[in-house]
């Protein structure tokens, strides 16, 4: 239950930070000014401790999971706009030139050119994002987020080193299980990588 609570919570966070970004990213890569202002907020909320985070959201979400949501789907925002911006802008020029002159719209440009050609860049920040995400997860349990932060908090509590033991390892090994299944993903999806 703890893993499947912590799964779901890290999983569904990155995810909506990944379409977030994405959106974001393609609005704001060719205005700059914009996209100067974006990525101040998110480094702004980037930098904002996790129990802070959870502190300020209280009040105005309640406990449990949503706050645990909104945070780190804040953090993973950041993570992958930067992958997203990183992969707009490496799109060679000789490339979108010949999309101008196939009489490519700007969307139809963003669509079946750099969108296709960033993908690499932002399945590895999606893949950062994720692992960081079931790391930060832990925290959750504070404010009854649930997931496997709950066993480690319920074994700081008790002194019960087992119980944090298996929490953290648990948690390593989602991670890491996560972080290899992406990869493998990555590799299939993207076979021209």
């Amino acid at each position: 239950m703890a893993i499947g609570q912590h799964l779901l919570l890290s999983v569904s966070s990155t995810l909506a930070a990944l379409i977030l970004a994405v959106l974001v990213g393609a609005m704001t890569v060719s205005r700059p000014r914009l996209h100067a202002a974006v990525m101040a907020i998110a480094n702004l909320i980037y930098v904002i401790p996790s129990l802070a985070m959870f502190a300020i959201l209280i009040p105005l979400v309640g406990l449990g999971f949503r706050p645990a949501f909104i945070s780190l789907s804040a953090y993973a925002f950041l993570i992958i706009l930067r992958n997203v911006e990183t992969g707009f802008r490496s799109a060679p020029r000789e490339i979108l030139d010949a999309a101008d002159g196939m009489g490519y719209s700007r969307r139809q440009r963003l669509l079946r050119v750099e969108f296709p050609l960033a993908l690499p860049l932002i399945m590895s920040g999606f893949r950062l994002a994720l692992v960081t995400s079931i790391g930060v997860a832990t925290i959750a349990a504070f404010i009854g987020g649930g997931g496997l932060g709950t066993i480690i908090l319920i074994g700081v509590n008790q002194e019960h080193m087992e119980k944090i033991l298996v929490g953290s390892l648990l948690t390593a090994l989602i991670a890491l299980a996560c972080d290899i299944g992406l990869s493998f993903a990555e590799r299939m999806l993207l076979p021209w990588r």
